[in-house]
C-alpha cells in the first residue's frame, strides 16, 4: 500500500471543540436575549415619548436633560392660584373644579308601575319620556350654569414649571367651602350657602324642582410623580409620543413600572451583562482556537466572539434604532478584521 490514511478522530478529541461551540453559542444567545429585552423596552418607551431619565426627588432643571423624558417626584407648589371668575371663588390649590346640580324628577322602575322621586342630578333629565309626565316635569334644556375646571396659572415641582396640560392632568379631590363674601352681586342675590353648597332654593332645606346647587372641589397640594419632557425649566408633554398623551401624572412616589404597566422591564446591569457575555463568548472561541491551532491566541479568540456577537446584535437592532445597530455593526467589522489578520498570521508560522 502506498500509504496509510489519517487515524479517525476520537470522541474525546471532539469534546474540546464541542464544548467551545456550546459556550460560544450560549454567550451569543444570552447577548441576543439581553439586546432583545432592551429593544422591547425602548420600543415600548417610544410609545410614551422615549427613554426616561429617573431623577426622583432630586430632579431639578439642568442643561444636560433638555429634550429628554424624565421622572420627577416632589411636592407641588402653587404660585398662581386658580380662580372661578363667574363666582369669584379661589383656592390655593393646583386645580379648582366647579360642580353644578339641579333638583329634578327621575323615573324609577322596580318591575311594577313607574314611581317618581326628586333628587339632585348632575345632568338634565328629560321628563318628556316619563310614563306619567304630568306633575313630574323638569326644566327643558341644559343647565344655566355648567361644570368647569380652573387650573392654576403657575405650578412648580422641584423648580420645574408644569405646562398647562400637566396641571390639567393632576388628580385628587378635597371639598372647598365657597366664600359668600366673594360672590358677585348678581349671584349673591340668587344663591345662599347651605351645607358647603350654594343653592338657589328659597328654603335651602326644602329644594324645589329646578333649583340649582353649586359646589367646589380642588385637587390638593400633594406629592406627585410626573413623567414628561424637559423644555428649558418646564415639564411638557412629548408631542411625538405614539400614545397621543406624552406624559403621566400620579399621586405619591410611584415607580416607572407602575406608571406604565405595559412596560417590559429593561435588563438590569446592561453593560455588565454585555461584558460578561462577551467574555463567555471569548472562552468558547478560545477552546475552538485551542483545538484547531493547538494554541490559544489572545487576539483571535476575543475577535471571533466580538465578530459573532456584534453581527447578531446588529441584525436585532436593525430596523429598531440605527445608532445601536451601527455600533454593533462597527464592532463586528473590527472583530472580522482582527480575525482575518490573526488567521493569516497563524497560518504564516
Amino acid at each position: 500500500m502506498s500509504g496509510e490514511g489519517k487515524p479517525p478522530i476520537s470522541v474525546r478529541e471532539l469534546l474540546l471543540p464541542a464544548l467551545g461551540a456550546v459556550i460560544l453559542l450560549i454567550g451569543v444567545g444570552l447577548a441576543a436575549v439581553t439586546e432583545k429585552g432592551q429593544i422591547d423596552y425602548r420600543a415600548q418607551m417610544e410609545r410614551h415619548g422615549g427613554d426616561v431619565l429617573d431623577l426622583g426627588s432630586n430632579g431639578r432643571p439642568d442643561a444636560d436633560e433638555q429634550g429628554y423624558m424624565v421622572r420627577v417626584v416632589g411636592p407641588l407648589q402653587v404660585v398662581e392660584a386658580p380662580l372661578d371668575p363667574q363666582f369669584n371663588q379661589q383656592a390655593d390649590q393646583p386645580v379648582l373644579i366647579r360642580r353644578v346640580q339641579m333638583f329634578q324628577w327621575h323615573e324609577v322602575r322596580y318591575g311594577g308601575p313607574a314611581s317618581y322621586e326628586l333628587d339632585w342630578e348632575d345632568h338634565p333629565v328629560d321628563s318628556s319620556h316619563f310614563e306619567r309626565a304630568e306633575g313630574h316635569v323638569n326644566p327643558v334644556g341644559k343647565f344655566p350654569i355648567d361644570d368647569a375646571q380652573f387650573d392654576a396659572g403657575l405650578v412648580r415641582l422641584n423648580d420645574f414649571m408644569l405646562s398647562p396640560a400637566l396641571v390639567h392632568g393632576l388628580t385628587g379631590s378635597q371639598p372647598v367651602s365657597p366664600d359668600l363674601r366673594n360672590l358677585p352681586s348678581n349671584l349673591a342675590a340668587s344663591f345662599s350657602l347651605y351645607d358647603d353648597h350654594l343653592v338657589t332654593s328659597a328654603v335651602p332645606s326644602n329644594p324645589q324642582p329646578g333649583d340649582l346647587r353649586v359646589s367646589w372641589e380642588a385637587v390638593p397640594v400633594q406629592t406627585v410623580t410626573i413623567v414628561a419632557k424637559v423644555d428649558g425649566n418646564k415639564l411638557i408633554p412629548a408631542s411625538d409620543a405614539a400614545d397621543g398623551v406624552g406624559f403621566a401624572v400620579q399621586p405619591g412616589d410611584v415607580p416607572l413600572s407602575d406608571i406604565f404597566p405595559d412596560l417590559p422591564l429593561p435588563p438590569d446591569y446592561l453593560w455588565l451583562r454585555r461584558i460578561f457575555f462577551a467574555l463567555l463568548g471569548t472562552l468558547g472561541a478560545a477552546l475552538l482556537v485551542r483545538w484547531y491551532y493547538k494554541t490559544i491566541d489572545p487576539v483571535l479568540a476575543p475577535s471571533i466572539a466580538v465578530l459573532v456577537i456584534g453581527a447578531v446584535d446588529a441584525v436585532l437592532w436593525l430596523g429598531n434604532d440605527r445608532v445601536p445597530a451601527a455600533g454593533w455593526f462597527g464592532l463586528a467589522l473590527v472583530g472580522a478584521a482582527l480575525t482575518v489578520w490573526r488567521v493569516r498570521a497563524l497560518r504564516a508560522r
